[in-house]
């Protein structure tokens, strides 16, 4: 048996409640079909759009009512992890039943260490929300002192946040238990809710945006998982990517991996963070493999019929 940490895109689950619950239910046969093979799994996902709209939605309830009160990023996060978390529940939970499996499911709302003086606190960059025209990102920028929105490769204007590296995982020993439980956990959703520690060892909540794939990588190193899966939307990582030249990727050693990712192969906005995050869990310990593959076909890639492998 494998223990395998399974991170899956926000923007996967789509833009709406009603959408990420469909999105969902198509999702977990195929993450129930990796616990058939045997494996124990654990879940992370990211929350680019749904905390974005939470965060905006506050700011502008607000303004209209002086009842309501802002909601800064933090906690918009932890409200991300629970209704992204509960319908997870709720898809996986649905599937495990039709199998006939006695596995049970539940939720960890995450908070992840990170260092305040990151340099990315100086630089921020992480997307969240949606998609804007010029003129809206410059009237909400005027109007909310200290956003900053981005153009977004001719898609539209976005808001940016700091994305700091993950250091560690506070729930790290609650999550260890329920595994050892025998429960499907959902853990890290968003990337996890930033935290630093002062100086008398308390925890407090920072503006930013942790990227899922590398909190779902140091998720995996702290429960000494076999195998990290970055789920996405293609069936294997590609260099020469939209040129005649294309090559789709089977495996890649971690000297391929750096090699590529000097070369430029890899978008910075897309692919290249997670090939990055495969490489920092592999580089945690022996024999660990990182897959990244498409949600559809995981049951696959883990008998190497699909995806590529990065490995030592």
């Amino acid at each position: 048996m494998s223990r395998i940490v399974i991170a899956l895109g926000g923007n996967a689950l789509g833009n709406t409640a009603q959408e990420q619950q469909q999105k969902i239910r198509r999702a977990a046969p195929a993450l129930i079909g990796l616990i058939q093979q045997g494996n124990e799994i654990l879940v992370s996902h990211g929350n680019g759009p749904q905390v974005g709209m939470i965060n905006l939605a506050f700011d502008e309830a607000a303004k209209a009512d002086k009842r309501i009160e802002r909601m800064d990023l933090p906690e918009c996060t932890a409200m991300s992890q629970g209704y992204i978390g509960y319908h997870l529940q709720k898809g996986i939970t649905r599937e495990v039943r039709r199998a006939g499996k006695p596995w049970k499911t539940a939720t960890v709302v995450t908070q992840v260490v990170v260092d305040g003086q990151d340099p990315a606190f100086r630089n921020p960059t992480k997307p969240i929300g949606g998609f804007y025209d010029g003129k809206t990102a410059a009237k909400l920028m005027k109007e909310n002192p200290g956003v900053t929105f981005v153009e977004d490769a001719g898609r539209g204007w976005r808001q940016v946040v700091a994305s700091p590296k993950p250091l560690d995982i506070v729930e790290k020993d609650s999550i260890r238990s329920l595994l050892d439980d025998d429960f499907i956990v959902i853990a890290c959703g968003g990337g996890g809710v930033p935290v630093i520690r002062d100086k008398d060892g308390d925890l407090h909540g920072v503006s930013a945006v942790i990227d899922k794939d590398f909190s779902a990588a140091k998720l995996a190193e702290l429960v000494d998982a076999e195998y990290l899966f970055i789920l996405t939307a293609v069936d294997h990582v590609a260099i020469n990517y939209g040129t005649p030249e294309q090559k789709e990727l089977w495996e890649m050693s971690l000297s391929d991996a750096e090699r590529y990712c000097a070369e430029g192969q890899f978008a910075p906005g897309s692919m290249l963070p997670k090939v990055q995050a495969a490489m920092s869990f592999v580089k945690s310990g022996k024999g660990r493999k990182a897959i990244i593959a498409s949600l559809e076909k995981a049951p696959d890639a883990i008998r190497g019929e699909s995806g590529t492998v990065i490995h030592q």
